[in-house]
């Protein structure tokens, strides 16, 4: 078998992957990251991490999602927004050096976005657009099995399209801290809810309480739902009318609401495309979690 290596770098986590060109994963190392030791910490912990990784499996090539916007041509760091150390860093070079072997590197919405494509939900339909939910919004397209980059730095930030004409961010509303806080203020004014009950003394992530708190029949909960998912469906969109997806994937901690979510996305964004459209892309979850970057990565190092 021809053995791939995987990685994921990302502001939480990191994740080295051992695998096939199909996306499938034999071996992995999944390491927390200290923010506090930057970009140059998380490279020592790849240093050691993948002496094991490639004696164990004599890799051929090494593909690499990187939670910020890259250069995929020359592997160069434009810039991590959640770690410092990495602006302008030949990530692609220094991998080379480390291990002598053929390396990709591209953002991790993007490669998130070529695993569901490829390997996920979104196998067997084309065009796909997927949208990463968690501590930002990104968003990756994939057209004929290929990442499609645009002009240079051209990624697909879902997040930062603007939801109003004073500058309202997606990334504002929709990203999982935004989400937590809106429960938080809204919790605080409606403290005998069933969301505000299953919350209890949860200082973050409150989002992941949202569909139990929906499925209880919550009014209030059923209302967060639904204006996340409205502004969300507002800026996709803006991507359907341009791009014409046939898929749009929810991915990331957000997406773990799950078929509620889902199901309020795929509505609202019905009101907002053209009739002629119809029915509009279809609209679903993503299959892969949190293998999603490390099988792009696979994949991407495949060719």
């Amino acid at each position: 078998m021809n053995t791939l290596i995987g990685i994921e770098i990302g502001g939480t986590k990191l994740q080295l992957v051992a695998g096939d060109g199909a996306g499938g994963i034999i071996d992995r190392q999944r390491l927390e990251v200290d923010k506090s030791r930057g970009g140059a910490g998380i490279r020592e912990q790849i240093a050691q991490g993948l002496p094991r990784l490639i004696a164990n499996y004599q890799p051929t090539a090494i593909g690499v999602g990187f939670g910020g916007p890259v250069d995929h041509g020359t592997g160069r760091i434009a810039k991590s927004h959640q770690i410092e150390g990495w602006s302008e860093f030949e990530l692609g070079e220094w991998l080379h050096e480390q291990t002598g072997l053929p390396v990709r590197v591209d953002n991790d919405a993007n490669v998130a976005a070529f695993g569901e494509a490829l390997a996920g939900a979104g196998r067997e339909t084309n065009p796909v657009f997927y949208v990463t939910l968690g501590s930002g919004v990104g968003g990756g397209l994939v057209v004929d099995g290929r990442i499609y980059h645009g002009a240079k730095p051209g990624e697909s930030e879902l997040g930062h399209v603007r939801l109003d004409r004073s500058g309202t961010l997606v990334e504002e509303r929709c990203a999982g801290w935004a989400v937590d806080r809106q429960i938080r203020e809204a919790v605080a004014g409606e403290p005998g809810s069933k969301l505000r009950q299953l919350i209890g003394s949860e200082t973050r992530g409150e989002a992941r309480f949202l569909a139990g708190a929906v499925e209880a029949g919550d009014p209030l909960a059923t209302r967060l739902l639904e204006s996340t998912a409205e502004d969300l469906a507002f800026g996709l969109s803006h991507v359907t009318q341009l791009m014409h997806p046939a898929t749009i994937i929810l991915g990331g901690g957000l997406s773990l609401v799950g078929e509620p979510l889902r199901a309020a996305v795929g509505r609202h964004l019905r009101r907002f495309i053209m009739e002629v459209f119809g029915e509009g892309p279809e609209v679903r979850l993503a299959a892969l979690g949190e293998d999603a970057v490390p099988v792009g990565a696979l994949l991407l190092a495949a060719g």
